[in-house]
């Protein structure tokens, strides 16, 4: 991959990019895919210390940690960056987005594949978790703030702790609109309802309990 394309990528998907210099100088997440580069390198001939220094120098200049055995494709768009966290055994496919504070994380202590694989041109909302050998198919978007540790199908949308698919390949979004898939997350309120009645429940018994220990006090 050329930097220009990777720079052209970048002014195509955040139009607060002005220049190609202001990218050179001034994106983290630019920064942090280039050293990548570098780390990987020498991590898939076994020079694993040299990775990791590279990749720790990385996240000290960027804050973002991408481990030097994760595999990114072409385009990465890391978009402010800051918090991002890409584990060993993540695989990244092309024209990916991740906003701030992005896990792809694993679940344990577990050997092998643990880590998250992502597909092309997908998107992932600001906080998002995606935890565990799973993948984020073609085309799928995940809300911010979600938790997502089932794999998702092409073209969905995913919200929420644990993450729910709200919309399917035939009627997804066309970019990441938060306010649009908050919008459509309120439309399937059933669950949080049901916990909202059961805290209220809750809250009745608390007050009987307390009026009944008070009773018994005067009495």
């Amino acid at each position: 991959m050329s930097l220009r394309e990777h720079i052209r990528a970048i002014k195509r998907e955040d139009p607060a990019a002005k220049s190609s210099l202001e990218i050179i100088l001034a994106y983290p997440g630019f920064h942090a895919v280039l050293l990548h580069r570098v780390s990987s390198w020498f991590y898939r001939r076994k020079r694993y210390v040299i990775a990791r220094v590279i990749s720790h120098i990385g996240r000290i200049l960027t804050g973002i940690e991408i481990h030097p055995g994760a595999r990114i494709g072409q385009r990465l768009f890391i978009d402010h960056g800051f918090g991002v966290v890409i584990g060993e055994t993540a695989e990244v496919g092309d024209d990916v987005l991740l906003y701030q504070g992005v896990t792809l994380g694993g679940t344990g202590n577990e050997r092998g594949k643990r880590h998250p694989t992502v597909g092309n041109r997908v998107v992932v909302g600001t906080g998002a978790s995606v935890l565990g050998n799973i993948t984020l198919a073609d085309d799928s978007k995940v809300g911010a703030g979600a938790v997502v540790v089932h794999s998702v199908p092409p073209g969905a949308t995913v919200v929420g702790i644990p993450g729910k698919v709200v919309k399917s390949s035939k009627d997804a979004f066309g970019s990441l609109e938060h306010g649009r898939i908050a919008a459509c997350a309120e439309s399937e309120p059933a669950d949080l309802e049901q916990l909202n009645d059961r805290i209220r429940e809750l809250e009745a018994l608390i007050r009987l309990l307390l009026d009944e220990r008070v009773g018994q006090a005067r009495g």
